[in-house]
């Protein structure tokens, strides 16, 4: 069962700096599970998307760490995604038309990340690298 007032983040990070941002999660944050997912970038293997459920407490600037995001997940194909990269998505595969009716082809985006990146969709195909207990 999930806890109320639950927020899905996600960090970007690198193999190398991989456990001085575990190490703020853990200052900065309440995990609701006390698991930290660890995805790593299929085609760039130093790059890890770090995947984390908080209980929602209101979050100040300083306290967030450098590359989080607020994330959604589509459970049954393992898909991290932002509003707006749904919505930019959605605009690729419908000739520009922002239609929020469009059936989308989760399918085709298992095991990925979706985010913006200068106003441009980004698509990280990942796999699970491991997960932390906290």
């Amino acid at each position: 069962m999930k806890p109320e007032n639950t927020k899905l983040l996600c960090t970007f990070t690198t193999v190398h700096e991989l456990d001085s941002i575990i190490e703020l999660i853990q200052k900065y944050y309440t995990l609701a599970f006390n698991k930290i997912y660890v995805l790593e970038n299929i085609n760039d293997q130093n790059q890890l998307v770090l995947t984390y459920n908080i209980l929602d407490v209101k979050l100040s600037a300083e306290k967030i760490p450098f590359s989080t995001i607020s994330v959604h997940r589509k459970k049954q194909t393992n898909t991290i995604y932002t509003i707006n990269s749904i919505n930019k998505l959605i605009e690729a595969n419908n000739n520009g038309i922002l239609d929020k009716s469009y059936k989308i082809d989760w399918s085709t985006l298992e095991n990925c990340v979706l985010v913006t990146a200068y106003g441009k969709l980004k698509i990280v195909n990942t796999k699970l690298n491991k997960i932390l207990e906290i």
